[in-house]
Formats: C-alpha cells, structure tokens, sequence
C-alpha cells in the first residue's frame, strides 16, 4: 500500500522568494565602506560628508520599518517589498551623478533609505508571522542572514569593481541586484496563506486567519508605539537593539574598511574579510533562530551581546602595527554574532506583544537604526579628530556590556495593556 506524497507547504516557497529579496536588497548594505575612500579621494570630501549620507540611509532604514510593517499587513508583502526594492535600484543608479555631498544624501541616504528601510528584518519577522506557526525562530533567522548572503555575494565584486572599473559601475551592481529579483516577488511572493485557502505552515486544527488591519497605516503604527511604549520591556528592548545597531551597522559596517585601511591593509583585503563577517552570520544567525525556539530568549540575548563586546575589545589589537594576532578571532566572533540579536528579539515581541509583534519589532528595529546613525557619524567625527578609530572601538565594547546587562533583566511575566 503506497503512502500519499507530502506536498510542500506554499510558505517553504514564499520563504525562499524572500529570501531571495532580502539579498537583491542588501547590495547596499555593503558598498558605502568599500565606496567612501574613492569618492574622498576623487571630490575631496571628508569623512564626516561621506559618514553623512549613510547616516541618513540608517536613519531612514529604521525609522521606515515600522510603517512599512503596517503597509504590509494592510496592503500585503507583494506591493511593499516591490515598491522597495525600486527604489534601491533608483538611488543606486543615481548615485552615478552624484557631484556634491548633498547629492549622496538624496540617494544613498533618502531613496536608498526608504526602501531598504522597507525590506529591513521587519519584513522577515512579517513573513515568519504571517505563514508559520511552527519553526518562526529558524525562518526568522533564514531570512535574517538573507541580508548577510547579500553582503558575502556582493561586497567581493563591489570591491573588485571599484578597483578596477571606478565606484559608479560599483553602484550600477547595486541597482541590477534588486531590479533581479523584482520578477520573482511579483509572480511567487503571495501576502498570506489565506489568499490561498491555507493554514500558516504547523498552524493547529481550528486556527483561523486574523482579520487583515483596515484603517491608515500610518495611525495603526503610531497607535501600536502608543501601546507598547507603556511597558518596560519595550524600552529595555529598544535599548539594547539601539547598540546592536551602533555596534554592527553603524560602526564595524561603516568604518571596518577605513580604519583598516588607515592601518596598511588594502582595501580589497578588507572588504574580503566584512565578506567573511557575513559568511559566519549566515552560520550564526541560522543557529541563533534554531535555539530561539529552544532557549529562553533573554538569555541568548545577552549571551550575544557580551560576546560583541568582546569582540570589539580585541579589535584595536588587532588593527594594531605593533601586535598581530589573526584576524580571524575577531572575523568568527563577529560573524557569528553580527544580526544573532534578531530572532530572539522578535520571539520577545511575540511573545510580549502578540499580533502587534511585527510593527513592535519595526519600532524597535527603529532604534537600532538610531543607534547606527549616531555610531556611524560618531566613528567618523572620532577619526577625524584623533586620526583613529581607538576610541570609538573601545566604546562600543563598552555599550555592549550595558546591552547583556538589560536584556538579562527584561521581564518574563510582563504583559501590553490594551486600549
């Protein structure tokens, strides 16, 4: 007697269409530290001018987020995610005429911005609640090293490019990275299982689809902040993904490159070592989501971010002239760490927040863009003024002990109040 075959669950396939966005998205993720030292060096900007237009681009990459998980859960992922990745491939390709400072701002930093803001990790965390029950924390932690394999992908050829053909083919790489897959959201990224007739993927006998949100975006996302910001672990969350940023994005994102350069190392040797960052978050982050499903996310938590700390506490030594041990201690331990915090994070949200996890996540996720943009205009104030990165290292390290010290405290047993 033949058993019936096990059809795929159609969440599995929009999985890997997101997936598949999220890298087209992360292009950019990965050019300003390989882009800033040949546009310093062909216009004469500073440091700071060029630390600038990333600000901008971080800013807007987290404050977007939170309104595009309304617009997603209102208008549905196909229209958002398309839209989004449009406008990365608009400011990318644009960049190319960029003659001033104020006109990166407008490209890297606004369009750029607003539509890798609206592909950010919400759009994971809206993905995994939305088409899985069962197994959120590993699809979670999937589509979150999504953006790291766009890095790995693109950080070697952008490098390569900028060397050998100038920073506007570079640029141009970005841009045909998103326009790619835009196709493959339009015929394969489906909104929800019930556009399909279908229970989320492990969903129990008996669920039923929450009501898709009606009303303005814009009001769902502010009245959802209003909601959450009446409980401590909201704050406590928002503080210690605020130095996530810092820490990751804002600085080692932003400044790796420069300040290795500033230390003899070639660029494009620096830029394969951020590639391999991205390589071991792929490893970290699949498995940070495997044990979010397992482990008390409070722990894992702090876990991460002491470990960060540890990180950032060994790298001016290892930059150092005067000291060389590998640089791979600190490529594994940042690697495995880079964008671990994520699933945990969300889980909490759901957990805490219930159906407003996603737009909380966005809220928080808000914060841990803030705390890049500062990092990143900070690190390059710090290196104008000292010559060095030192400083800015050396503090990081520090945030990141605040950071485990919060979010082993958040509390188990606290609950939103509703309106």
């Amino acid at each position: 007697m033949s058993t019936p075959r096990r059809r795929l669950h159609p969440a599995w396939i929009v999985a890997a269409v997101a997936f598949l966005a999220l890298i087209g998205a992360a292009g950019f993720r990965a050019a300003p530290s390989v882009l800033m030292l040949p546009l310093e060096e062909q216009f004469g900007w500073s440091r700071t001018d060029l630390s600038l237009a990333v600000t901008v681009n971080l800013l807007l990459y987290g404050l977007t987020a939170p309104f595009a998980a309304a617009l997603m859960a209102r208008f549905g992922l196909r229209r958002v995610t398309t839209v989004a990745l449009l406008l990365v491939a608009s400011g990318a390709a644009l960049s190319i005429f960029a003659t001033e400072p104020w006109m990166l701002v407008l490209t890297w930093g606004v369009l750029i911005g607003l539509g890798t803001g609206s592909m950010a990790l919400v759009f994971a965390a809206t993905v995994a609640d939305q088409w899985f029950i069962k197994s959120r924390g590993l699809v979670v932690g999937v589509l979150t090293a999504g953006g790291a394999t766009g890095q790995l992908v693109f950080l070697p050829f952008i490098a390569i490019l900028v060397t050998e053909q100038g920073w506007q083919q570079a640029s141009l790489l970005v841009a045909g990275g998103a326009l790619l897959v835009v196709p493959l959201v339009l015929l394969f990224l489906r909104n929800s299982p019930a556009d399909l007739g279908l229970a989320p993927y492990g969903a129990p006998e008996g669920w039923a689809p929450v009501p898709r949100p009606q009303g303005n975006a814009v009001r769902i996302a502010l009245t959802t902040l209003r909601r959450a910001s009446r409980t401590r672990t909201f704050w406590a969350l928002v503080a210690g993904f605020a130095i996530c940023g810092a820490t990751t994005n804002g600085l080692v994102g932003t400044h790796f490159i420069p300040s290795a350069h500033d230390h003899g190392m070639p660029e494009t040797t620096a830029a394969g070592l951020l590639a391999l960052v991205g390589l071991f978050d792929i490893v970290g982050t699949i498995a940070s989501g495997w044990l979010t499903d397992r482990v008390n996310p409070r722990i894992l938590l702090a876990a991460y971010y002491a470990g960060r700390g540890v990180g950032l506490a060994v790298l001016p030594f290892l930059l150092s002239e005067a000291v060389h041990p590998p640089m791979i201690v600190f490529i594994v331990v940042y690697g495995l760490d880079w964008v671990a915090t994520v699933p945990p994070t969300v889980a909490l949200c759901r957990e805490v927040f219930g159906k407003d996890g996603p737009i909380v996540f966005g809220w928080v996720f808000a914060s841990h863009q803030v705390g890049a943009a500062i990092a990143a205009t900070v690190a390059g104030v710090v290196r104008d003024s000292t010559g060095e990165y030192t400083i800015a290292w050396f503090g990081a390290a520090g945030l990141c002990v605040v950071a485990a010290v919060v979010s082993f405290g958040i509390s188990r047993r606290q609950r939103v109040l509703q309106d």
